[in-house]
């Protein structure tokens, strides 16, 4: 079985951006629930102590929709917490180079995240990918998960409702450039350059 992974900071830890109400309700309660799904689903299957990348991978070849859109989400909300820090400090080193190698660089790359995060219809996720050392933005709706050519992501911001109204109500442009300027893990987001260029996995949920 899979378990709940704690917040990497306290649940006041991300105000006035997102409050500990929102992280209250959203981890020990949306992702919490994810997990427990999985957990029972996969009980059910009799399957063995897989991680939870495994357990994406095998519902993904058996065509189980329900337990690939719970472990999927899972997934992305344990991403999504590390994608943030209260320490938020700018891009740096061969991410750095590689965001100015994008079109109009970090302001850019900023206008395409925001713009994928608001014009985005209904719930889902906004990422920063990077394949074959380009950095590119794209977008998941729902619990689907992302392909396996999109890359290896480097940063995830949620887009449901529920991650940012109370807090920001239904302005969901200002949640994004506020999680963007002031919550956005630019060390997470090296680390996983890092290891893509290396060809290794990057970031896996926890386990074991």
């Amino acid at each position: 079985m899979i378990e709940l992974p704690p917040l990497p900071y306290s649940q006041d830890g991300l105000e006035p951006v997102m409050s500990a109400r929102t992280l209250q309700i959203h981890h020990d309660r949306h992702q919490a629930k994810y997990v427990e799904v999985v957990n029972q689903l996969t009980a059910e299957l009799a399957w063995p102590a897989f991680s939870l990348e495994r357990v994406i991978s095998r519902a993904k070849e058996e065509a189980n929709v329900k337990l690939l859109q719970n472990a999927v989400q899972a997934w992305n909300h344990a991403f999504f917490w590390n994608s943030m820090t209260r320490d938020h400090t700018a891009p740096d080193g061969a991410l750095a180079e590689a965001i100015e190698a994008t079109d109009d660089g970090l302001a850019g790359l900023k206008a395409a995240f925001l713009k994928a995060g608001t014009g985005h219809f209904g719930s889902g996720w906004v990422w920063l990918v990077v394949k074959d050392g380009a950095i590119s933005v794209l977008q998941t709706h729902d619990g689907d998960p992302r392909k396996a050519g999109d890359g290896l992501p480097l940063l995830v911001c949620d887009v449901w409702e529920h991650a940012y109204y109370l807090d920001h109500q239904n302005n969901r442009a200002a949640y994004l450039e506020e999680w963007w300027d002031r919550l956005a893990n630019w060390r997470l987001a090296a680390r996983q350059y890092d290891a893509a260029a290396s060809n290794q996995a990057g970031w896996l949920y926890p386990f074991g």
